[in-house]
């Protein structure tokens, strides 16, 4: 990693295709030397299905789902892999550039703050083990693969992915923290594994607090500094316009 600053933007909620569409954006500019590496948290204003980029086959009552009343939203990600349900979750995001090593030496790399973090709020994770059949899973958190981070129960906590451009890669993935049971079983079929979360309840006040944790460990994992700088109107509104323009470019998801 050739930069010892990244920029830090605050949490922030917004709907799903915005979410998607400035972590493209954010890729892009870094790809162009517009933005330096950048990490960053988001909440869903809604709950969201978001679909791998390559993901083209799904259920058909995805189209139709609703919660509590509201519409239950379907977007496609830029990264690679399966569905995933965006409710209760927390999401974080990296852009960054300079890995010489493999695509899961750099995921392992790059979830290494993951991993000190959620140890700092009382959580041991380690990598899955998922198999190639994983694959027929439309399922995101219905197995977990070497890039995906599991509690000593087995629980999925952390699901992630990947896109690379021109030597550049986003990484995002969802952290599952108070995940609607009834929901997830509606959407995919099968009873979700409940988790015992509460030594992270006791131990942090919310998303700020599990946010801050994650920020210090990322300083102290990339060996950076993190200058916190919020996404402006006119940057919204550029990452919106590049991704219905569709001029940004996919390449190497995974």
């Amino acid at each position: 990693m050739a930069h010892d600053t990244w920029r830090m933007i605050p949490l922030m909620s917004a709907a799903g295709a915005e979410q998607m569409a400035i972590d493209s954006w954010l890729l892009d500019q870094h790809v162009k030397g517009l933005q330096p590496p950048c990490l960053r948290f988001y909440t869903w204003r809604s709950p969201t299905i978001s679909l791998g980029y390559h993901q083209h086959q799904f259920p058909d009552h995805w189209k139709n789902l609703e919660y509590k009343g509201r519409s239950v939203d379907l977007v496609r990600r830029p990264t690679g892999g399966r569905a995933v349900l965006h409710q209760g979750d927390l999401t974080y995001a990296l852009v960054t550039s300079g890995f010489k090593s493999s695509r899961k030496e750099t995921y392992q790399q790059l979830c290494q703050f993951l991993i000190e973090g959620w140890r700092d709020l009382g959580v041991e994770l380690s990598f899955g083990n998922a198999k190639r059949g994983y694959i027929k899973n439309p399922n995101c958190f219905g197995t977990a693969t070497a890039a995906d981070l599991v509690m000593n129960d087995g629980y999925k906590l952390i699901g992630s992915a990947q896109v690379y451009r021109e030597g550049c890669v986003l990484q995002h993935g969802s952290m599952r923290l108070q995940p609607d049971s009834k929901l997830y079983e509606k959407v995919f079929g099968e009873k979700m594994l409940t988790p015992d979360l509460s030594v992270v309840y006791r131990k942090a006040s919310g998303l700020a607090q599990i946010t801050e944790t994650l920020v210090k460990d990322a300083m102290k994992c990339f060996c950076i500094e993190l200058e916190s700088q919020v996404l402006t109107p006119i940057d919204r509104k550029s990452a919106m316009t590049t991704h219905l323009s569709g001029s940004h470019q996919h390449s190497d998801q995974n």
